[in-house]
């Protein structure tokens, strides 16, 4: 067993020097180094040549390509026409954030004041997912409309509630039970007028 030590990071015991024990996984110096996938791709441009095989400059190279390590799926149902009930599926972090904003801009392009947000299946969010429903919720109280998170996953829920999210922004177990707010919001604010 060796330990490593570099000025500035921790030490970390590997079992030979360089290898943590995982082949291909280099935890020196205290970081993680996952190489990278290694994909086959044809150049764009290339040709046959006359005796139909691929030119040098078609033959397979292989590039390094980033390959997400944690996808996530948005999808997008309409309830009601003026209501996105957005499932989310996967990590909502800085790596996927926008993907998740983009989803929300669409539906506010389209008109859509209420947005029920699906977290059922999203096992991790960092601030970049919180920031996104902050500011839907703005763009949507001024329409005006709401934003409802739906069924978070345990640690989901904590970080909303250690931050305060969830005193801004209602929580409900089902979309159901956000539609029937909606439509109480909805109803004592037309009676008031």
């Amino acid at each position: 067993m060796h330990v490593r030590a570099v000025r500035g990071y921790p030490a970390v015991r590997t079992d030979r020097p360089g290898i943590g024990g995982w082949k291909g996984l280099d935890w020196t110096m205290g970081k993680v180094s996952v190489p990278q996938p290694v994909v086959p791709v044809h150049r764009h441009g290339a040709s046959k040549s006359p005796a139909g095989e691929d030119a040098p400059d078609r033959q397979l190279s292989e590039e390094h390509v980033s390959i997400a390590q944690n996808p996530l799926s948005v999808e997008v149902t309409l309830p009601r026409e003026d209501v996105a009930l957005v499932t989310v599926a996967g990590h909502l972090d800085l790596d996927t954030a926008t993907e998740f904003q983009a989803h929300l801009a669409n539906q506010l392009h389209h008109g859509r004041r209420h947005f029920l947000i699906d977290l059922s299946e999203v096992p991790f969010m960092d601030s970049s997912g919180m920031n996104i429903i902050l500011r839907v919720y703005q763009e949507a109280r001024s329409l005006p409309g709401s934003v409802h998170v739906i069924n978070p996953t345990p640690a989901v829920r904590r970080v909303l509630d250690l931050t305060g999210v969830s005193i801004t922004v209602p929580i409900s177990d089902k979309p159901e039970q956000a539609l029937e707010l909606i439509d109480r919001q909805q109803s004592s604010g037309s009676s008031g007028d």
